[in-house]
């Protein structure tokens, strides 16, 4: 079984499950557990390949079902690699998913050319990694643009240092977007409620959000996290809390098609 953390006393009824992002580890949910844990019984997962589920070497099917092992019924949030295993997660078995909550999330590529480019761009990530190591990987890493506006602070530098070169490369391998297979046509058959999160920095997720949530099959909202980039929970925690909060208690809006705001 993947590893979990524990917090919170609220009942299995209130359960949420977190899952981190790439080269993360249940540790970066720390600053957001103590509001998320006062009335919920929180599991803060390690994702296959990271932590101390970084022997697990599997695709994405079989890590959403890990998931569902771990957190049974729950309500699911997931950011960016960990929101890709959520949403297999509601499509294998919708029945443990009561809500979704998705942070930097896309349901794949859908060209079939630029998913093949990605899968190749991934495996030479994954060799840079095993050449280089842990420490030069993630601080390459950590410099692209896509975590500009994340701080050194923010970024938790000591906890993904707890990952192993093995296991992140699996991880990028087997877990990446370029190893997604398209879920495009499949987010109508899912009708849990969702909420859809993206930095307002973050252009191509917002975008992406804002599609996902157009295809959802149930109700579905879209928050763009105001002054955030991509890792809107780490970059602006309050924002972000004050959405996911009151959809994880059921006050949730929907609108249609699903509308933009900032909180």
């Amino acid at each position: 079984m993947l590893h979990f953390d524990v917090h919170g006393r609220a009942g299995h009824d209130r359960r949420v499950v977190l899952v981190h992002g790439f080269t993360q580890t249940r540790r970066s949910w720390d600053p957001l557990l103590e509001p998320l844990a006062a009335d919920h019984q929180v599991l803060a997962v390690d994702a296959p390949g990271h932590g101390l589920s970084s022997h697990y070497r599997v695709g994405l099917w079989e890590a959403a079902r890990l998931l569902g092992e771990a957190g049974n019924e729950a309500s699911y949030l997931g950011y960016s690699m960990g929101a890709r295993l959520v949403l297999h997660l509601a499509l294998a078995a919708p029945y443990l998913v009561r809500r979704v909550v998705l942070v930097g999330a896309t349901a794949g590529i859908a060209d079939e050319r630029e998913r093949v480019a990605r899968l190749a761009a991934d495996e030479v990530l994954a060799a840079g990694l095993e050449k280089d190591g842990i420490e030069s990987f993630l601080r390459r890493w950590l410099s692209s643009p896509l975590f500009e506006t994340l701080t050194p602070e923010a970024a938790g530098m000591e906890a993904r240092r707890e990952n192993t070169v093995e296991g992140l490369a699996a991880a990028l391998r087997l877990l990446g977007t370029g190893a997604q297979e398209p879920l495009w046509d499949r987010l109508g058959s899912l009708h849990m409620p969702a909420l859809l999160l993206a930095g307002e920095r973050d252009d191509k997720f917002t975008r992406l959000a804002e599609r996902m949530a157009e295809c959802w099959g149930g109700p579905a909202e879209v928050v763009v996290v105001a002054g955030a980039g991509h890792a809107a929970h780490l970059e602006q925690p309050g924002r972000f809390l004050d959405a996911v909060l009151p959809f994880l208690d059921g006050d949730h809006r929907t609108a249609t098609p699903p509308a933009s705001s900032n909180p």
